[in-house]
């Protein structure tokens, strides 16, 4: 349980990292994407995908060697995480 709640602590100590797994929950998306979407800077979003990605919160669904066009999507941690972060209205 502790786990999950330091999961939620962890994105919500960053506006880019809150922005970036509510953008992944409504689909999949690339970088420049999501930054778009959320009026946020394309280097934020990439720094934040990059962290939530390191924490198991997102996941690359095409080829690590892919340099452009990289998607991302939200995985059922990360889903898990931003549901109770908006439960809990901690946003």
């Amino acid at each position: 349980m502790s786990d999950e709640w330091d999961d939620v602590s962890y994105v919500i100590s960053s506006k880019y990292r809150v922005d970036t797994l509510d953008r992944l929950q409504t689909g999949p998306a690339t970088p420049s994407l999501v930054a778009a979407d959320t009026d946020r800077a394309i280097a934020h979003i990439s720094r934040a995908l990059q962290e939530l990605q390191e924490e198991g919160l997102v996941t690359l669904l095409v080829s690590e060697e892919r340099r452009k066009g990289r998607v991302y999507g939200v995985t059922e941690k990360g889903a898990d995480v931003i549901e109770k972060i908006h439960a809990q209205d901690m946003v």
